[in-house]
């Protein structure tokens, strides 16, 4: 296995780490299989992986409800004398607070899970700019500011899905932050802070962790025909798990790639490829670039982000709707988009919201009609989330 040092936390951390958010499960997401779950980390570990990323909600029956990831990987680390051996990273429900005591009730319902009186590394969960503003005015600095002086938790960060100024904004606030975790890969170099906010991390000294490496698997299922007569061109022969998984390895600005996997043999085969130094050639970058215009080609209209639709009278985040309907599209993956559309997106924000008044229509550089494209948007996520 590969280390490298985790920003300024000086942790030495497998560039593999063990994300615990789609274990597999028997009946429903909530019900682990806890052999199949027990065999997939005891292999991990014993190959170098030495953190391990959980949270409140995975593997609950609802999207943020209280979840059984916790209580396993606490239960597993117990039973196998484990725990002062991995890095553990869990994240407060930042969305759940409501008064600046629920920070400390949280983290103890946590530590108790995780079956440990600390916690290495203790993450602000996908913090949205709402979230944030509310968090803060809880005094959420304070809070942590305990949390470090008490032993509880090692070091600090959050979580996020939003864009590079406020990512840079929420670092510059708080100069105790040592971790962040945010989405990457080849298709999102420029999708929420994307590669400016990997590098921005970098020059702060900021340990850079990333999720959805494989989109969710996205990446690497169900791959266009399009997208395979371009690997097909590749000057290394790599498969699509490698093709994604290096190209973040490849960049100096990512100290740890998170991978939630689901089977035996998708851990022994990232395992693998984590172990294996791949140098990607200027020719095989390129081309990489190409599958990401490729899959670009597919999505569902040509909004540009351009945001002189913004703000919309009515509430309705124009862009992020689009962007969600679009990823959809080119991953041809409703379910999985969904997700996103429906934790990041407020209630009142999407697509069903907009009244077709029509005043964002002289604004938008690509044309579109902008209600319509709206409508499209509700009636391809529809009003609830059924992801699980």
């Amino acid at each position: 296995m590969i280390y490298n040092t985790l920003g300024k936390t000086n942790l030495e951390v497998s560039r593999l780490g063990f994300g615990a958010m789609r274990l597999p499960t028997k009946n429903n997401n909530s019900d682990i299989d806890r052999v199949e779950a027990s065999k997939m980390l005891e292999y991990g570990i014993e190959n170098g992986i030495n953190i391990i990323d959980t949270a409140y909600p995975y593997h609950s029956k609802e999207l943020s409800g209280n979840g059984n990831s916790e209580k396993f990987i606490g239960e597993f680390l117990d039973e196998n004398n484990l725990r002062d051996e991995i890095i553990l990273q869990t994240k407060s429900p930042s969305w759940l607070m409501e008064k600046h005591s629920d920070f400390e009730h949280y983290l103890d319902i946590q530590l108790e899970k995780l079956k440990t009186d600390y916690i290495d590394i203790y993450l602000l969960h996908s913090l949205t700019v709402s979230d944030w503003s509310k968090v803060k005015d809880l005094n959420v600095l304070d809070f942590l500011d305990d949390c470090l002086s008490s032993g509880k938790v090692g070091h600090v960060g959050f979580s996020s899905h939003i864009e590079v100024d406020y990512l840079i904004e929420i670092l510059d606030e708080y100069p105790k932050w040592e971790v962040v975790l945010t989405q990457m890969n080849y298709l999102d170099e420029y999708y929420q802070s994307g590669v400016m906010g990997l590098n921005y991390l970098k020059d702060v000294n900021v340990g850079s962790m990333i999720m959805e490496p494989l989109r969710g698997g996205r990446l690497v299922n169900n791959i266009p025909s399009e997208v395979n007569k371009l690997w097909n061109m590749a000057e290394v022969k790599r498969s699509p798990v490698e093709w994604a998984l290096q190209y973040l390895w490849n960049r100096d600005d990512v100290d740890c790639v998170l991978s939630g996997m689901s089977s035996f043999s998708q851990v022994k085969e990232n395992v693998d490829i984590a172990c294996n130094v791949d140098r990607i050639s200027d020719y095989d970058s390129e081309l990489i670039r190409e599958v990401a215009r490729t899959y670009r080609s597919f999505q569902g209209n040509n909004c540009s982000r351009c945001g002189y639709c913004m703000p919309c009278p009515h509430g309705v985040d124009i862009i992020n709707c689009f962007t969600e309907y679009n990823i959809a599209h080119m991953m041809d993956d409703a379910k999985a988009s969904a997700m996103q559309y429906f934790s990041l997106i407020d209630d009142d924000s999407r697509a069903d919201s907009c009244v077709g008044c029509m005043e964002c229509l002289p604004f938008c550089t690509q044309m579109l009609n902008i209600p319509e494209e709206l409508e499209k948007v509700y009636e391809y996520f529809g009003s609830e989330f059924d992801h699980f």
